[in-house]
């Protein structure tokens, strides 16, 4: 009996053994070994690295992939530390932070592991592990070419009215007429040639008045139409991101596309340099909930961002404000108190009541 007793106990000690090398995932089975980084892709220090690539780390245990998450991974860019948008995924002793568009071109990246992170045996790191990065120097993006519709701050095919707007830019209406544009208080220019208003720092043109002036709007609403186009064309970096409401997001520069209408009914966050672009192309209508704004961070320039719209009208709530390029095949439509550092360019009319629009610097 003595003897079955210690062979059982050797058994039983045996079990348990095997049970923490199971459970650990490495040899040692030593629940007091805490967990480091072996490696990490790109490397610390990095340069030119991939804009369109992952960032990974490595560890020397298996990990509880429930602790690896956007809290305990995090990707920033730059000095003043901007999160990068990006989803975390674990495997095979390996996590996997990708971002949901492409990096910044030139700019610098840390990525961080806290130690929130923990072995499958609930071991923490012992001090979070962090490395930077720098992306390569060629452009994130190339901005749609508007032609010579980059010489208005608002053009319209079918009207424009700006009762109490305040306007810093030219405007352009054509194949419609000079009374198609109201609430200016336009006042004719002796030339004929154009307009101007107390409301607007620039020229008024329109269809109606004489040559050349008709045959320059022609050829802008013309551009217009090959610029909505070639912004449609793109290629999709990103497919139906938030289901159609990136309210709240932070979002890194690339081609955005939604086969639906898009919402934004908080504060969005634009991130990346200045030669950073984004194109956005929504399927239907765009709707700016009350207050809500588009933030440029980073050096981000609203001349290289681009709200391409295709099946519904863009419409900016109450206090709204957005930073970018405007190309609509329908009407946009501001409500009292919204704004737009950008460039309205609408196949049909553009209604800016008790609004200000402010073309962007070149």
């Amino acid at each position: 009996m003595a003897i079955l007793s210690k062979l059982q106990t050797v058994t039983v000690l045996l079990g348990l053994v095997a049970g923490c090398v199971f459970k650990a995932g490495h040899s040692s089975g030593d629940p007091s070994t805490t967990p480091t980084v072996t490696s990490s892709s790109p490397i610390d220090g990095a340069t030119g690295v991939s804009l369109s690539g992952s960032i990974s780390a490595t560890f020397s245990e298996a990990m509880d992939p429930t602790t690896l998450t956007i809290s305990s991974f995090t990707l920033t860019s730059g000095a003043t530390a901007i999160p990068v948008v990006g989803t975390v995924t674990y495997g095979d002793g390996t996590v996997v932070l990708t971002p949901t568009a492409y990096l910044a071109s030139d700019s610098t990246f840390t990525a961080t592991i806290t130690a929130e992170a923990t072995s499958a045996l609930g071991v923490a790191l012992a001090t979070e592990h962090r490395w930077s990065f720098t992306g390569n120097a060629g452009p994130a993006g190339i901005p749609v070419d508007l032609g010579t519709a980059a010489n208005y701050v608002i053009l319209a095919k079918s009207g424009i009215s700006g009762i109490t707007a305040t306007v810093t830019g030219n405007l352009g209406v054509s194949p419609a007429a000079a009374t198609y544009i109201t609430g200016f208080s336009l006042i004719a220019d002796a030339s004929n040639m154009f307009s101007t208003s107390a409301q607007i720092t620039g020229r008024v043109y329109a269809a109606s008045y004489v040559a050349p002036t008709p045959a320059i709007l022609t050829t802008a609403v013309s551009d217009m139409e090959l610029a909505f186009s070639a912004a449609a064309a793109r290629t999709a970096d990103v497919s139906e991101l938030g289901s159609g409401d990136i309210s709240g997001m932070t979002l890194a520069p690339g081609v955005y596309r939604w086969s639906t209408g898009l919402t934004i009914s908080s504060n969005v966050t634009l991130a990346g340099g200045p030669t950073a672009v984004w194109i956005f192309q929504v399927a239907q209508d765009l709707t700016m909930n009350a207050n809500a704004r588009i933030v440029l961070a980073g050096g981000a320039l609203p001349k290289n961002v681009f709200w391409q719209v295709s099946g519904g009208p863009l419409t900016l709530a109450a206090m709204a404000h957005l930073e970018g390029i405007v190309l609509t095949s329908t009407a946009v439509t501001f409500a009292a108190g919204a704004s737009i550092n950008g460039r309205l360019l609408a196949q049909t009319a553009a209604n800016v009541n008790g609004s200000t629009v402010v073309e962007p610097s070149l």
